[in-house]
């Protein structure tokens, strides 16, 4: 691997996104009906040194804001949503370091960072009781080391990782996170991701048998949530942004099918207009879609800043308005991308539904990243805080 670029700033690192989305852009309808891995594509994004802008400035960081990463985020996933979604764990396991790492533990693994290492995750169990009912285990050996052993499913970015950080408990039962090389003896990364949407991330399954962790590798991630945190208000944040730009590039594709290629319904051109896109009814549809979306960018930003406002003064009362900020654009972002991706057909016409075409992988996406956790449980607690003042639960899903 060749030595990544340091990128210095916010403005950089936007500007750096953008080019990225260009570039993947291209190629992500042949991708999603090969399911061609992306590669090459996620070795320059580790060359980019856009993986690395969350690291603190003083281990060589740009630090960037969380507006910032958000727009990074949505800009990726309205060019490629699979691709997007691949390093999100990645900054959510930087975030966990940040949080609960030692100084010795920062150093390396933001050096590593830097050096356009990747991480994966190794979190969610299937069969188990409820999603954080893990029972993945690190039993401690003689000589203070750790052995590793469990079964993890929906594993995105551990095929792609250099590193997997693997959600596990100890023998008193707390939460843990090991940071494990993708190469290490007893640790196999099974490529079964069958997902009708989200195609190339390879979110398949890991097996962890008896794998050796030394000590200076497990982060006690349990104590994140004894305090005011932004674990979860971070990692669900990257997610709205994904549907939001969902949403963006499914509308985006709609406006160039029906500027180029949609015919006007022959009622239409009776009434005098010459192309579908002076047809006002497919006006009408588009202003609605387009309000969708910019209402899914825009909560998208507010809840971006609450988490900035939250991280300057980290407080109960701050990190709970951010949970709650980033609750209301996840939802809001959800709902557009599932809509917008639909309408695209609408919209479009029958020619848009053909198979060669690939603009069915944005609803295929969409509806598959929005099943990642339940908006229904993101509303509950809102009202829950606006009519009673109940702050939301520290699980780390909010």
């Amino acid at each position: 691997m060749s030595v990544p670029h340091v990128i210095a700033d916010d403005v950089e690192a936007l500007a750096v996104a953008a080019e990225l989305a260009a570039g993947f852009r291209k190629g992500a309808a042949e991708r999603d009906a090969r399911r061609r891995l992306p590669h090459t594509e996620l070795e320059r994004l580790s060359a980019s040194g856009l993986l690395a802008v969350t690291v603190p400035a003083r281990f060589g960081g740009a630090d960037v804001r969380a507006v910032t990463l958000a727009e990074i985020f949505r800009l990726l996933s309205a060019a490629d949503a699979s691709l997007a979604q691949i390093p999100q764990s990645h900054y959510v396991y930087v975030n966990v370091l940040r949080r609960q790492g030692t100084d010795e533990q920062q150093e390396f693994f933001f050096g590593e960072v830097l050096a356009g290492k990747r991480f994966g995750n190794a979190q969610s169990e299937a069969g188990t009781q409820h999603v954080q009912d893990i029972r993945t285990r690190l039993a401690r050996l003689p000589d203070g080391s750790y052995a590793l052993d469990g079964v993890k499913h929906y594993s995105t970015g551990a095929l792609f990782a250099h590193w997997i950080p693997v959600l596990a408990r100890t023998e008193d039962d707390t939460l843990h996170v090991a940071y494990v090389p993708r190469d290490a003896p007893g640790l196999t990364v099974v490529d079964d991701w069958d997902g009708m949407g989200q195609r190339t991330t390879a979110s398949g399954t890991v097996r962890l048998e008896s794998v050796p962790v030394p000590a200076d590798r497990v982060v006690p991630h349990h104590l994140t949530f004894r305090g005011p945190q932004l674990h979860g208000a971070v990692a669900q944040l990257l997610h709205a942004a994904i549907d939001a730009g969902i949403a963006s590039g499914a509308l985006a594709e709609a406006v160039e099918f029906v500027r180029t290629k949609s015919r006007p319904w022959f009622e239409s051109a009776a009434e005098g207009h010459a192309t579908a896109a002076e047809d006002p009814l497919l006006i009408q549809r588009f202003g609605e879609l387009a309000i969708r979306e910019r209402a899914a960018g825009a909560l998208l930003r507010e809840a971006a800043r609450a988490v900035d406002d939250a991280r300057a003064d980290l407080t109960d009362d701050s990190a709970a308005e951010a949970s709650i900020a980033v609750a209301a654009a996840k939802v809001t972002a959800a709902e557009a991308a599932v809509e917008v991706a639909s309408a695209l057909f609408e919209v479009s016409g029958t020619r848009s539904a053909l198979g060669s075409l690939g603009l069915h992988r944005h609803w295929r996406d969409a509806r598959t990243h929005t099943l990642h956790d339940p908006a229904r449980w993101k509303v509950q607690h809102i009202g829950r805080y606006v009519l009673n003042g109940a702050k939301p639960p520290r699980h780390g899903l909010l």
